[in-house]
């Protein structure tokens, strides 16, 4: 049983490294004609999760060979603060992407800040231009959210660029996931249902799909036998919970669905860790490689 379900897990550590190799050589090239991608990340506060996230984020810029920037500020600073220090880097040109680290605190309109950043320096793909043109099918220009686009490209090692005459079922209707995610799949052909954990009769809806992507936020809410034999699975979920049987307190990461159930029936299945996690910060590279190619009028290898 365990080769069985080894044979079928999709690496996404692999396909990370793929994709940031990419991002290297092609940064490498741009530096001999003097530009140099720029990502600027602005934090606000001391939340030990957000600094793991942005620390992580810095390393690999100055590993693909990026100017980082990173903005530290304090938990109660002013809005007015935020949205000048964002104008000031959307007239900066060295810096090609923007990204403020999420959640923001409650005394900050966290949608009137990412509408704040320049479309075309929106890397995380949260803007109404990026999120408007993405719906359209304009994915040329378009910057898409890193985990949708990560995910995407893991079913793409499976199935091809092209999805026409399979069903997929996106569970989650967020709009960093969720709504993305879906557009990517109709963009490819796949005839796409959007499912949530409120969804009448779930386990069936899933059950007819030969791609599921569990994007609901909820600790194995997904079982085995609601997988179709043969399926494709993307379990983009992230969730800690208590290790049964271990100190009391420990904790481990699980995603949405019942991994040991659903990997005996899937074709191809993403762990967690794993799976989706080290896509969603490659995907963050390549976003900010394009975004100085498309500055500069240069190629971009995505």
């Amino acid at each position: 049983m365990t080769q069985a379900v080894n044979n079928r897990t999709i690496s996404g550590k692999d396909a990370a490294e793929n994709i940031v190799e990419r991002v290297k050589a092609r940064t490498a090239e741009l530096a001999g004609a003097g530009i140099k991608p720029g990502l600027a990340v602005i934090i606000v506060g001391s939340d030990p999760a957000s600094q793991v996230y942005v620390s992580a984020k810095g390393k690999k810029a100055e590993e693909c060979g990026f100017f980082s920037f990173k903005q530290q500020l304090p938990p109660e600073v002013a809005e007015d603060r935020l949205l000048a220090l964002i104008e000031a880097l959307n007239r900066d040109p060295a810096i090609h992407g923007i990204l403020v680290q999420l959640p923001l605190p409650s005394h900050i309109d966290a949608g009137k800040v990412v509408q704040s950043i320049a479309p075309e320096k929106d890397v995380d793909g949260f803007h109404f231009i990026n999120v408007g043109k993405l719906g359209t099918g304009e994915t040329r220009t378009a910057f898409v959210p890193c985990t949708p686009a990560g995910s995407m490209i893991l079913i793409e090692r499976i199935h091809g660029k092209g999805l026409s005459g399979l069903s997929a079922v996106v569970v989650g209707r967020s709009n960093i996931v969720g709504k993305p995610m879906a557009n990517l799949l109709l963009a490819a052909n796949a005839t796409v249902t959007i499912a949530h954990s409120r969804t009448s009769n779930l386990d069936a809806v899933c059950r007819q799909a030969d791609i599921i992507v569990a994007a609901v936020g909820r600790p194995r809410m997904i079982r085995g036998d609601w997988i179709k034999q043969g399926a494709t699975v993307i379990d983009v979920g992230i969730n800690r919970v208590l290790l049964e049987g271990g100190e009391p307190g420990k904790t481990r990461l699980v995603g949405d669905l019942d991994f040991g159930e659903a990997a005996a029936r899937a074709r191809a299945i993403t762990p967690v860790p794993g799976g989706v996690g080290p896509m969603t910060i490659a995907m963050l590279m390549a976003n900010t490689l394009r975004a100085a190619c498309l500055a500069h009028d240069a190629s971009a290898p995505f």
